[in-house]
């Protein structure tokens, strides 16, 4: 025997306009702009932010993936390591330094300028309440030896060491080397005791010296 399915419009299965309340659905939340930025980049500015102010051993990629809002596989598609993403986090803030000095330096007239200026960008970053010091300085002390995260940072101060060699030879000095030794001694001293010590003249201190390293080696 058959049956005889009837129609019962007020006893709809599915309704659009169903307003039981007992199952309740969450509404999609609209992704922030930060949120439509690709993963890599999101994973690189909690990377930053979390390695700068709590070191890259003590923060695991867990904190990074939460504080990034992406899956854990996002992390090894783009890294494939934890070592890699501190080695990109270090790249990126060499990169952004070498931008910054580089702007600066071009409005500058000469070699003497341009490294006074280098320490007059220091004291702006150092001025700021997010300071922790030197990012590689700190990266390398915790790096392993010969791991690429340590090369990284070799890089970073070579750059630096080689720009005020060159900065002390457009200056005059008799010997760039040596001045290029002794500047960055001033700088690494300056960034440490601005940090450590929370010296607000520290950097002023050392472009003090720095100034009179130049006049001496030029003289």
């Amino acid at each position: 025997m058959g049956f005889i399915l009837f129609a019962q419009p007020d006893r709809s299965v599915c309704s659009l306009h169903h307003t039981d309340l007992s199952v309740k659905v969450k509404p999609m939340n609209k992704p922030s702009p930060q949120d439509r930025r690709p993963a890599r980049e999101r994973l690189l500015a909690a990377a930053d932010e979390l390695f700068y102010e709590e070191g890259v051993n003590l923060v695991g990629i867990d904190r990074v993936i939460e504080r990034a809002g992406v899956a854990k596989a996002s992390l090894y598609d783009c890294f494939g390591s934890k070592e890699e993403l501190i080695r990109s986090y270090l790249q990126q803030r060499h990169e952004a330094r070498q931008v910054r000095l580089r702007e600066r330096l071009s409005r500058c007239a000469n070699g003497k300028e341009k490294i006074l200026a280098v320490f007059d960008s220091m004291a702006e970053v150092a001025a700021k309440p997010d300071f922790r010091g030197c990012a590689f300085a700190r990266a390398s002390a915790e790096a392993r030896p010969g791991s690429s995260v340590k090369a990284m940072c070799d890089e970073s101060r070579a750059w630096n060491l080689a720009l005020f060699v060159d900065l002390a030879k457009d200056a005059g000095a008799s010997d760039p080397d040596r001045v290029g030794q002794q500047l960055r001694l001033l700088y690494d001293g300056a960034s440490v005791s601005a940090h450590v010590d929370t010296n607000g003249t520290a950097v002023a201190a050392a472009r003090a010296l720095a100034e009179m390293v130049i006049d001496q080696a030029i003289n």
